[in-house]
């Protein structure tokens, strides 16, 4: 049974804590470093693993060494880890956006197997998706064991070319934002047409709830869905025109470009 070392307790963290045991990983193969006390007492309680201050002791002896810092903290944690996981050689998972494989790589002495991967929030409730890129030093098995660990938070998906986690980190990593960002609309838009608010985003929520679940359980493309809904001459077609006619398709287009974009620069900002 492989040993897992978390460093850093946080959310998301947590999230991949309890997915992992929902689907049958012991809270005792699992330790967990976290500084603040409140946090590492819950962790232990509610999950059964071993929880400490300090990183080094919950990553000695780990076969897999689990990054879930902020991406500002990654340089500093990394390096005070360095010989310890030279010392035990585990494969390595970063969870933060805009680190590099050779940069964790070089952080952490070198030579060693790294996976670096972009979870988005909804794997706090098992529905995540996480896209991850691994290194040349990450074996089948590796594979596997990270593939196991962020599945039990959702989909993961394996992305060949680590130049496109940008675009990974801009669509599911920034993309629940987004969806957030229509429900709102569409609820302030049915109140201005003199819905009840309350009324209006439970509708809201629900159609979106119910959209989503057809493109995972009906397998067509979201195009064939679309024009399957769409009449013409109907109320559809006449709300897709206004879409269309407001740049819908460019404007989301601009917004996961700027994403990209922007994470390519954070990564550049936090340097080698």
């Amino acid at each position: 049974m492989n040993r897992i070392a978390f460093i850093g307790g946080g959310n998301m963290a947590r999230s991949l804590i309890g997915g992992l045991v929902r689907t049958g990983t012991a809270g005792a193969a699992i330790a967990v470093a976290e500084p603040r006390a409140d946090a590492r007492e819950a962790l232990a309680r509610e999950f059964g693993v071993g929880a400490w201050a300090d990183n080094a002791e919950a990553a000695r002896g780990a076969d897999v060494l689990l990054l879930a810092v902020k991406p500002q903290m990654m340089r500093q944690v990394c390096e005070g880890l360095a010989s310890t996981v030279q010392a035990g050689r585990p494969l390595v998972i970063s969870i933060a956006a805009g680190i590099r494989l050779i940069q964790l790589e070089r952080w952490l002495g070198g030579r060693l197997p790294v996976v670096r991967c972009m979870p988005n929030t909804p794997a706090l409730i098992g529905a995540g998706a996480t896209g991850l890129v691994a290194n040349a030093r990450v074996s089948a098995p590796q594979r596997a064991e990270a593939e196991h660990i962020l599945g039990a938070a959702g989909l993961a998906v394996w992305i060949d070319d680590e130049a496109q986690m940008d675009t990974v980190t801009a669509l599911s990593g920034s993309g629940p934002a987004y969806f957030f960002l229509l429900v709102e609309a569409l609820e302030d838009a049915a109140a201005r047409q003199g819905l009840p608010r309350e009324t209006a985003r439970r509708l809201a929520i629900q159609t979106c709830l119910g959209a989503g679940r057809m493109l995972g359980e009906d397998g067509e493309p979201p195009a064939a869905l679309r024009q399957r809904v769409t009449s013409p001459g109907g109320t559809t077609q006449a709300a897709l025109d206004a879409f269309a006619a407001g740049g819908f398709a460019a404007l989301v287009a601009a917004a996961v470009a700027a994403a990209t974009r922007r994470g390519g620069e954070l990564s550049a900002q936090l340097g080698d």
